[in-house]
């Protein structure tokens, strides 16, 4: 079986309240032994783990999966990288340049102002 291109090419996510890995693994093409090593790596996802230590996935699980399956194997994205971007840390570290580069500009407009 070829594994889909992108998310669009999923399996549309039933109006279930809770899944389970299988299913996970069939609506997101993952493996389950890939969303557990997925859970240590990602701290955004956290299933509910019932008797058994049986994990359940809810809804925003599964759209967290395939936003971290995009980001890793259709962006190019390391484990590491992927966390970032879920996390939002490079987010901040953007706008800490954006910041910059506005004062920057800033500075330089307010020379050639004051030149004419």
């Amino acid at each position: 079986m070829l594994e889909p291109s992108n998310n669009d090419e999923l399996p549309p996510i039933p109006p279930k309240r809770y899944f389970t890995i299988g299913e996970v693994g069939e609506l997101c093409t993952v493996k389950p032994h890939v969303l557990r090593y997925w859970e240590q790596e990602f701290p955004q996802l956290k299933p509910v783990k019932r008797t058994g230590n049986r994990r359940y996935y809810q809804r925003q699980d599964v759209i967290l999966i395939r936003q971290i399956k995009s980001l890793l194997y259709e962006q190019g994205f390391t484990i590491g990288g992927a966390r970032q971007r879920m996390s939002g840390a490079e987010d901040h570290q953007k706008g800490a340049l954006d910041v910059k580069g506005i004062k920057e500009i800033t500075k330089d407009l307010e020379e050639v102002i004051a030149q004419l």
